[in-house]
């Protein structure tokens, strides 16, 4: 038996436009994954994609009953900052959806579901990214942060529980880096300026809200790959310590440490990609760390040294440095590619504690999607997700040895409370506690994983040998 800590945190996440869908949205509020959606819908799963999500717009009181019925201590979800106002620059509010998120923050509360609101989750407007190239101006970093005060001054007396960002380091590595999604654009550089103006607006939202003294605690949600070099042998630890210097260390380092690691400057240099800064902005960074860290966590990173010698006519990318690894008998999710491995929670847990002075944590993401969950059904019509009370129990497992272990963790939040859109996948791998039939005006409906949840959630203990029957 794992023994659960009365006050650790046992929630379910999401976000705004993966759950909202577009009823209400007005001409002119898209956001950046609306416009790749509206240009390249054939590359979504079967044309699934944001317009109709899970209409949690209006549907969120079902989901919240879900919640309060599975007994979740906390949800996090964002605001959507392109539906959040009429005009971008004089910041003027659509009140329809600013009444909208005080009702789910009202809703959520009379549940007992502590919200934690996060003011990007990809979500960043059209409008932004048309005119000042989005996150490449130090406009849109201003915007930004007028953003988040207008937020926090409507919000903040009933939300204790803030990120800047989620995986800040996502859209432009996915656009920029790989060119990969709409509208595929390689900039190495851009991709590197995307980075710091990121750290720059999340330390200076953390001085605003910090400064207007409000009363909870502000963060961001990272999602660093644990990394695993692998073997021993100096070319492959190299290999690990670049990777991790290049997608890790340029988030975890200015954030909690105020600094940039010293050895970036000198490859930003040497590869032309060096952001644009300035000292004083520099010391904005070093005087706002956050107050603590929302981590996402699904599988490992495996690489190796290069074996290839790299084409030097071709742009600069983090890759030149290594290489990926298959750890050969690898346990997978064969649904999604991704290598199981809840080590990879303890691991972090400890890098928290030992190398960024314990600052407290939370696993924000963490879950299991599965393509054609339906045929795990069983006469009831209750899906049989066995593998994902597995799965959520051994990483959870990893996180309370960790926590015993000295780490300063403060809980588990499970990606994701319902089945909803992914970017390109849609509905084709299924994350949720809870299923939305998609067939049937997407009712919904708990897993066998969702009476799980609320077993543990109740007795506040995991039984690592037996696999209860629930329904």
């Amino acid at each position: 038996m794992k023994t659960i800590p009365q006050d650790f945190i046992i929630g379910a996440a999401s976000s705004a436009w993966q759950t909202e869908g577009w009823k209400g949205k007005k001409e002119g509020q898209d956001s950046y994954l609306d416009t790749w959606y509206k240009n390249e819908r054939h590359v979504w799963h079967e044309g699934y994609g944001p317009g109709v999500a899970t209409n949690f717009y209006e549907r969120y009181q079902e989901d919240i009953d879900l919640m309060k019925e599975v007994g979740l201590t906390h949800f996090r979800t964002s605001i959507n900052w392109a539906r959040f106002f009429t005009d971008y620059e004089t910041l003027e509010v659509d009140e329809d959806y600013a009444g909208y998120v005080d009702r789910v923050i009202d809703a959520l509360i009379a549940a007992g579901v502590e919200p934690m609101l996060c003011l990007e989750h990809y979500e960043l407007p059209a409008f932004l990214q048309d005119k000042y190239d989005g996150w490449s101006s130090k406009k849109v970093v201003d915007l930004f942060t007028q953003y988040a005060e207008i937020v926090f001054d409507r919000y903040a007396d009933r939300v204790n529980y803030w990120f800047t960002f989620n995986e800040p380091i996502v859209i432009q590595t996915r656009v920029y880096l790989d060119a990969i999604r709409y509208p595929h654009e390689q900039d190495t550089k851009k991709w590197m300026q995307w980075n710091y103006h990121k750290v720059l607006a999340t330390a200076k939202v953390v001085e605003l809200y910090h400064r207007k003294q409000y009363k909870g605690q502000i963060g961001i949600v990272l999602n660093p790959e644990v990394t695993y070099p692998r073997s021993s042998s100096e070319a492959d630890q190299k290999a690990g310590e670049m990777y991790d210097l290049f997608y890790n260390r340029i988030f975890l380092d200015p954030l909690v440490k105020g600094t940039y690691p010293a050895e970036l400057f000198p490859l930003l240099e040497q590869h032309n990609i060096a952001f644009d800064s300035t000292e004083a902005e520099m010391r904005i960074i070093k005087e706002n760390t956050v107050d603590y860290l929302g981590i996402n966590l699904y599988y490992p990173h495996r690489v190796k040294a290069p074996s290839y010698q790299w084409n030097e006519a071709t742009p600069f990318h983090p890759a030149y440095y290594f290489e990926p690894f298959e750890l050969p008998g690898r346990k997978m999710n064969k649904s999604r590619g991704w290598e199981i491995f809840p080590e990879l929670v303890y691991d972090m847990g400890m890098r928290i504690k030992n190398e960024y002075g314990n600052i407290p944590w939370l696993i924000t993401e963490n879950g299991m999607g599965i393509e054609n969950e339906e045929r795990f059904k069983d006469e009831k019509g209750v899906i049989q997700d066995t593998y994902r009370i597995e799965f959520i129990r051994d990483h959870l497992a990893a996180l309370l040895e960790v926590t015993a272990a000295g780490s300063n963790c403060k809980g588990y939040m499970l990606w994701a409370f319902t089945d909803c859109v992914s970017p390109m996948n849609a509905f084709k791998n299924r994350y949720g506690l809870v299923s939305i039939d998609l067939e049937n005006n997407r009712d919904r409906s708990l897993k066998q994983s969702g009476f799980w949840y609320k077993e543990i959630i109740k007795n506040r203990s995991i039984d690592m040998e037996e696999e209860p029957d629930y329904k």
